[in-house]
């Protein structure tokens, strides 16, 4: 594993000449990545998914085509998904990044072991089976569930239509995701019940 290149340390070309290391062209980004605070020089060419692997050592997120085809490397950025492997880290400078390690803490489950509750859906539903796709199936789920775009199982199936599993645990997938998203918030006992009285 690599380890981050900081801003205040200099970074060399393998195989630097006799004249002098190549000094690589970095450019300073920050990024809040699971809630931290990185601040980081990379090369211009350092896709989101190569630095969130390679750098920052957060291997939840997973390296599929590398052609944005397969959704392994989802990950969210200001709440809505992208792939990872088709961004530059550069082009997402000051953002707020969530991989599938940081999921619990978008709805404040900061305890070592806590689980995001899509990823229990997924463990009730048997929503894996190698789980090579399961972080890129939670981080998509998460981010539709974000955009309040799920209304019902065939959105949900359509949504999330860029995420491939090579196993074929589609079935169990959406259950988990239509558990999750679709789960109708319970009312109050000070509220009325909708449709009552008044």
């Amino acid at each position: 594993m690599l380890t981050p290149t900081r801003i205040d340390e200099p970074s060399m070309a393998p195989g630097a000449g006799a004249e002098g290391p190549n000094v690589l062209p970095l450019r300073a980004i920050r990024l809040r990545v699971n809630g931290v605070e990185q601040r980081l020089s990379v090369e211009p060419w350092i896709t989101l998914l190569d630095l969130l692997r390679e750098r920052l050592g957060l291997t939840g997120t997973k390296k599929g085509c590398d052609h944005g085809q397969c959704g392994a490397c989802t990950v969210l950025v200001g709440g809505k998904r992208i792939n990872s492997c088709l961004n530059f880290a550069v082009m997402r400078d000051g953002a707020d990044v969530t991989t599938v390690e940081g999921l619990p803490g978008l709805v404040g489950r900061l305890a070592q072991g806590d689980l995001h509750p899509l990823q229990e859906a997924f463990m009730t539903h048997d929503a894996f089976q190698c789980g090579y796709c399961t972080p890129g199936q939670l981080c998509s789920a998460a981010g539709l569930i974000h955009e309040g775009r799920a209304t019902g199982p065939n959105v949900i199936r359509e949504l999330m239509s860029g995420n491939i599993c090579r196993c074929g645990a589609y079935p169990q997938i959406l259950a988990a995701v239509a558990e999750v998203a679709l789960a109708a918030p319970k009312p109050s006992i000070t509220e009325p019940a909708p449709g009552a009285g008044a």
